[in-house]
C-alpha cells in the first residue's frame, strides 16, 4: 500500500493523519507532489475539509531543502480580525493601544523555513494587499515601523473555498490568487477516489488496534460493504473517526457495521442520488423554496411586518449555525457570507458570547512544529 509518510513523531492532534494512494487519481497526485516538493515554489493546496491538505503541506515541506527547518502553521480563519495583520506581519511597540512590546509576525518566525497559511480564503482584503507585497518583495514591514525586514519563506497556502469564485465576486484579489497559484495541488474528496477508501480504513485499523491494547482488528464483510457504500462527506477525517470508534467498541477482533455508527439513511440517499442526482437535487430545492415562500406569506399576513426581516434572519443564522455543529467558518460557507458577518450576527442574536481580545506577546511555544510518521499524536498543535 502506498502511503504518504512523514519523518518526525509529532502528528497534529484531531487531524486526518494519513493519505493512501491506491486509487489511480491519487497515484497521479502523488507523482505531482513528488515533482513539486523539492522546489521552492509557492504552493496552493485545494480540497474539501478533511481531505488531508495539511499533511500534504507538511510532506511538501519535509521533502524540500527546508525540511530540517520548522514548519510554521497558521489558520487564517482563526485569527482575530483586529489583530490579523499584527499576527502575520508583526508590530512595533506603541503601534496601537496595548502594543506594550515589539512583536515579530509569523513571516519572521518562519524565516528560512516554510509558512503554511491554512484557510487562505478567509483573509480580508486589507491583509491580502500586504500579503501580496510580501510575496513579491520578500520583505515585511511591521505595523508602526518604517523599515522593511527581509524574509526567506516558502509559502504553502490551503483552502476548501473556490478561490476562482471569490475572485469573480471581488472577495479575493486576482493578483494574489495568481501569485499563490504557482504550483497547485487539488485533493479530490474521498467519494471521487473510491480505491482509497478500504485501504485507508484498514490502515486506521492497523494504527488504532495496537494503541488500544487489543489484538489485530479486522472488518467483517458487512462492515466492508457499509464502508464502501458510505458517502464520507467528512472525507478522511470522518473515516478515521469512524474506524477509531469501531476499534474501541469491537468485540472478538471483528468490526461490524454497528460498530462504525454510520447512518443508513445517508447511504440510501447516496445510492438514490447516484441514479438521478440532478433531478433529485432540483426537485428537493424547488419544494424547499416553495415551502419557504408559503411560510413567509403566512407570516406577512399574520404580522405587521415591523420585525419580520429580523426574525427570519435570526432563524436563518440559528439554523445554519446548528447545521454546522456550531462552527462559524462552516456557517459562513453555507450562507455565502464572511465569517466576520456570521460572528457579529450570532452575537447580536445571543447565539454566541462576545469575546474581548487584547494584544499579547506571542510565546515561542506557540509555533507549530513539524510532524512525522502516521502515528498517534504526541501533543496537540498550537492554534492561532
Amino acid at each position: 500500500m502506498s502511503a504518504l509518510q512523514l519523518s518526525r513523531p509529532n502528528v497534529p492532534a484531531r487531524r486526518a493523519r494519513a493519505l493512501v494512494f491506491e486509487d489511480p487519481a491519487s497515484r497521479a497526485l502523488l507523482k505531482r507532489i513528488e515533482q513539486i516538493a523539492p522546489t521552492d515554489a509557492t504552493v496552493l493546496i485545494t480540497g474539501e475539509t478533511g481531505t488531508g491538505k495539511e499533511i500534504v503541506a507538511r510532506y511538501v515541506h519535509e521533502r524540500s531543502a527546508r525540511g530540517r527547518a520548522p514548519f510554521v502553521a497558521v489558520n487564517c480563519g482563526a485569527l482575530s480580525p483586529g489583530l490579523m495583520e499584527s499576527e502575520l506581519f508583526g508590530h512595533e511597540r506603541g503601534a496601537f493601544t496595548g502594543a506594550l512590546t515589539s512583536n515579530a509576525g509569523w513571516f519572521e518566525e518562519a524565516h528560512g523555513a516554510t509558512l503554511f497559511l491554512d484557510e487562505i480564503g478567509e483573509l480580508p482584503l486589507g491583509a491580502q494587499v500586504k500579503l501580496l507585497r510580501v510575496l513579491q518583495e520578500r520583505e515585511v514591514v511591521r505595523i508602526g515601523a518604517r523599515r522593511a525586514i527581509p524574509v526567506d519563506v516558502r509559502v504553502i497556502a490551503a483552502t476548501n473555498a473556490k478561490l476562482e469564485e471569490a475572485v469573480a465576486a471581488g472577495r479575493f484579489r486576482e493578483d494574489l490568487y495568481y501569485r499563490l497559484n504557482v504550483a497547485r495541488l487539488a485533493l479530490a474528496p474521498l467519494r471521487e477516489r473510491p480505491g482509497d477508501v478500504l485501504p485507508l480504513a484498514k490502515h486506521f485499523l492497523d494504527l488504532y488496534g495496537p494503541v488500544l491494547g487489543g489484538d489485530r482488528v479486522e472488518l467483517t464483510p458487512e462492515a466492508v460493504d457499509r464502508i464502501v457504500a458510505h458517502p464520507w462527506r467528512g472525507n478522511i477525517r470522518e473515516l478515521e473517526n469512524a474506524v477509531h470508534h469501531a476499534a474501541l467498541v469491537s468485540r472478538g477482533g471483528l468490526v461490524t457495521p454497528q460498530d462504525l455508527l454510520l447512518s443508513e439513511s445517508e447511504v440510501g440517499a447516496t445510492a438514490s442520488s447516484r441514479l438521478e442526482p440532478a433531478a433529485a437535487s432540483s426537485s428537493e430545492s424547488e419544494r424547499a423554496r416553495a415551502a419557504l415562500e408559503a411560510a413567509v406569506r403566512l407570516l406577512l399576513s399574520s404580522d405587521d411586518g415591523s420585525c419580520l426581516h429580523r426574525s427570519i434572519e435570526e432563524i436563518v443564522f440559528a439554523t445554519a449555525y446548528a447545521a454546522s455543529d456550531r462552527n462559524q467558518l462552516q456557517t459562513a460557507r453555507l450562507l455565502g457570507i464572511s465569517r466576520n458577518v456570521v460572528r457579529a450576527r450570532l452575537v447580536e442574536y445571543g447565539l454566541l458570547e462576545p469575546v474581548a481580545r487584547a494584544p499579547s506577546a506571542r510565546g515561542r511555544g506557540d509555533r507549530a512544529r513539524s510532524v512525522s510518521l502516521v502515528v498517534p499524536p504526541a501533543r496537540p498543535r498550537a492554534s492561532a
